[in-house]
């Protein structure tokens, strides 16, 4: 189909024939299409149009016949479009990264083709001058569904008696295994082996803000713009490009403040292709914004796992080995660009993490099923590894009759043991497990909720305490996707341009995401410079002002994007203070810059402002040598080469109380010692972690998608999907210990994740301490008071 021509979709007309509609000349289709106002006026002043897109009803259907008649004739409407149509436009993609080896997957659309493959998923888009009636012709689109078999369960799809993609053979989109050798030794010569099988209920972000995009096409320039509530501007601007054969340096993708992102807003979305397709189609700018219920089956989804685990020990408590095997389900396809293979990984390469043993064993499947998708989501993988790691090591201790705090003494990594190799192949630079553990016993007074709880149990109230010793994965460098083929920067830019009244604008390519960056990057530059903090402006995610760089994913915006600040602010400062001594004809030796100011550094006399610095660099600079010419603009670029990742650790503990005849879990309190390197503004520390520990619980507590077997959502909604609520909520203490990485001047890690990363195991643990004088245990994500009462035997 010629880019002239607008497609016009004919009622009744059969997907098996190749087509839905045809194709007439755009003039045609306008008169044909009734629009408001002239052809001509639409191309001159092409009004915003709005997306709403026609999902699925079933999780496995093939599409016979779509009949627009109803929905093209309805009032508002501009277009409506299937996935042929739209595919003309827009390529399609497959998910795969080279490093993961043996990773498969189907090519997915913007707009389904022939089947659908899970429930939610968009098979028809109508375009309309309003939300409400882009709505409206939607509800008029007629189908005509073959439904298909469904594949939900986990162990039905590894199975593969049902093949979702019979062209790739079977269920399985990924699968690893890793061997150190001696692991079967370690357990025949064990003193104690302890095993369970853990389950991890699948859930999703429940942003404030939903995902959103307008895209506006340029034909005259062949250029796109488009304002993205995404992480990763430059990603988009690559993906655009790529899959709507638009030059890269013709596509701008432009995120401001963006409400809530968790890693949900990182991954390329089918609708958000077909809203930028569309735009292309037709020439206009083109609005989607995904509402509650859409969100619900087109977010991804995260953390649908089953695994067994096992651990080897001696009877003095010196753990020998781990064993893990991970089954994982995804969804129909793998996620673009970063795979859908990522969360698996991590929990292979993450589980035992915070211990010291050298024997490990583990196998990982990661298998299609009718469910919507899933993909990296805060804290990728870890607190699946956090969990299978603390569960199992409270069981070795319990068996041994040994606290848990002394088993972990006894096994985690020697602070003086770095660098350290991990028996999955991650490299430690400097952690602080021991120290942490310390300072957490202290901060919660272990030893007297342990007297408080024994004398609670004599009168029938349960409480429990759990901890949680973890590690977590920060400022990634190319090794975490680079390295596979995908094309997602590892490192970030900053530009400092000092203005010629004397402020300072900051412009990076890491993103806003309500995490503050933009506040550390003004701390960061404001001290790096020697200005204050009302002089500096921040911008960011803007692919045509900021330099290139991977944007707002693993925890990486103070350490990578701080540090290509830090840089980008000496070299200026430097170069501030070349055309200072030209000015005032000084040894630069002599001078430096503080509150604004160019000041004698000896004597901390005032020399001049930088208001008039700036005045006459900018618009006397015949007043300077003629040999000389004053730079005030300066870009650096930062990504970590020495280690893989820059690893933080930490330990968090809970203390809750459960009631044995409602199964109700009452927080109580909760603790958080994380090493996260040099801390930039430590109020924006604790409320990340705060932050963090909440999403941690929610999924601990109250957060799971749950399907029926035919593949369908049963409580996607707000009244039915169940998030933390304030009023559920206990304090959360927060300390620090400062370890900076020795790969940075700024010796910042991150601290995103990790709070999420630690909550849901230390909340497992402290549940099953609490119920463990009544013998009951419970291991399946999240424990609701149903479970926790079937483990009671009581339902």
């Amino acid at each position: 189909m010629a880019k002239a021509e607008l497609p016009l979709h004919a009622p009744g007309t059969q997907l098996d024939k190749g087509y839905i509609g045809q194709s007439v000349p755009r003039a045609n289709a306008q008169r044909l299409l009734q629009g408001r106002g002239s052809f001509i006026d639409d191309l001159r002043f092409p009004r915003l149009a709005h997306v709403a897109f026609f999902r699925s009803p079933y999780a496995h259907a093939r599409i016979k016949r779509l009949d627009f008649s109803k929905a093209s004739k309805a009032e508002g409407v501009i277009g409506v479009f299937d996935g042929r149509s739209v595919a003309e436009y827009c390529t399609p993609w497959v998910a795969v990264l080279a490093h993961l080896k043996g990773i498969k997957s189907p090519p997915q659309h913007a707009i389904a083709i022939e089947r659908a493959c899970w429930q939610g998923e968009a098979v028809a888009a109508a375009v309309a001058d309003s939300r409400s009636q882009a709505e409206d012709a939607v509800a008029r689109i007629e189908a005509e569904w073959e439904e298909l078999p469904v594949v939900v369960d986990m162990d039905e799809a590894l199975a593969g008696k049902r093949v979702i993609h019979p062209e790739l053979g079977d269920n399985i989109c990924f699968k690893r295994e890793l061997d150190t050798g001696g692991v079967d030794e370690a357990f025949a010569t064990a003193d104690v082996v302890v095993e369970d099988v853990f389950h991890f209920g699948r859930h999703t972000g429940v942003c404030l803000e939903g995902r959103a995009l307008l895209a506006d096409y340029n034909a005259a320039e062949h250029s796109l713009t488009v304002y993205h509530a995404t992480q990763a501007p430059h990603m988009m601007q690559d993906i655009f490009s790529r899959h709507l054969n638009i030059p890269e340096a013709n596509v701008r993708v432009i995120t401001k403040d963006v409400g809530g992102s968790y890693g949900i807003k990182v991954h390329v979305y089918a609708d958000e292709m077909a809203t930028a397709a569309l735009s292309v189609m037709l020439r206009r700018p083109v609005k989607f914004v995904a509402d509650r219920l859409e969100s619900f089956v087109s977010d991804i989804h995260a953390r649908e796992h089953k695994a067994k685990v096992r651990l080897a020990c001696t009877s003095s408590g010196e753990i020998l080995a781990f064993e893990l095997d991970d089954l994982t389900a995804i969804g129909p396809y793998s996620v673009y660009p970063r795979t859908s293979g990522i969360e698996g990984n991590q929990v292979v390469n993450l589980t035992g993490g915070p211990y010291r043993h050298q024997k490990y064993r583990a196998k990982m499947h990661v298998v299609f099923t009718n469910k919507n998708v899933t993909c990296q989501y805060r804290a990728v993988g870890h607190p699946i590894a956090v969990a299978l790691t603390e569960g199992i090591v409270d069981l070795a201790a319990q068996k041994l009759g040994m606290d848990v705090a002394e088993f972990r003494r006894k096994n985690l990594i020697p602070d003086d043991a770095y660098p350290y190799t991990f028996p999955s192949g991650i490299k430690f630079e400097k952690l602080s497990h021991h120290k942490s553990l310390n300072k957490l016993l202290q901060l919660m007074d272990y030893q007297k909720l342990r007297e408080e709880q024994l004398r609670l149990r004599k009168n029938n109230i349960y409480r429990g305490i759990g901890l949680a010793a973890m590690i977590e994965v920060t400022n990634p460098s190319p090794a975490f996707y680079g390295v596979g083929g995908a094309r997602i920067s590892a490192q970030d830019g900053a530009t400092l341009r000092l203005e010629p009244t004397g402020m300072l604008t900051v412009m990076c390519s890491v993103t806003e995401q309500g995490q503050g960056t933009e506040a550390v990057f003004a701390q960061v530059a404001a001290s790096a410079v020697g200005v204050t903090l009302d002089k500096v402006r921040v911008i960011t995610g803007d692919t045509a002002v900021t330099p290139y760089g991977g944007g707002t994913w693993a925890s990486r915006g103070a350490g990578i994007g701080g540090e290509a600040v830090l840089l980008a602010g000496r070299a200026l400062r430097s170069n501030v203070l070349d055309v200072a001594s030209q000015i005032l004809k000084a040894d630069k030796a002599t001078l430096d810059i503080l509150n604004n100011e160019i000041i004698n550094r000896l004597t901390l006399e005032t020399r001049m402002p930088l208001a008039e610095l700036g005045r006459v660099a900018y618009f006397r600079p015949d007043t300077l040598p003629i040999d000389f010419q004053s730079e005030l603009t300066v870009t650096r670029h930062y990504t970590p080469r020495q280690y893989g990742f820059t690893f933080t650790n930490g330990i968090q503990a809970s203390w809750l109380e459960v009631d044995p005849d409602t199964g109700f879990v009452r927080l109580l309190k909760h603790w958080c010692v994380e090493d996260a390197g040099t801390l930039i503004n430590p109020m924006l520390v604790d409320e990340q972690i705060r932050g963090g520990v909440v999403q941690g619980i929610g999924a601990a507590l109250f957060e799971e998608c749950l399907y029926g077997p035919d593949g369908q959502l049963l409580n996607g909604n707000m009244a039915d999907y169940l998030v933390p609520m304030a009023g559920e909520m206990c304090d959360i203490v927060c300390a620090h210990l400062e370890t900076p990485t020795r790969q940075s001047q700024l010796g910042a890690k991150g601290v995103g994740e990790a709070g999420t990363a630690g909550a849901p195991a230390a909340v497992m643990n402290a549940i099953n301490d609490a119920l463990a004088p009544l013998g009951a245990r419970v291991t399946a994500m999240p424990f609701t008071p149903q479970r926790i009462l079937k483990a009671l035997g009581k339902v």
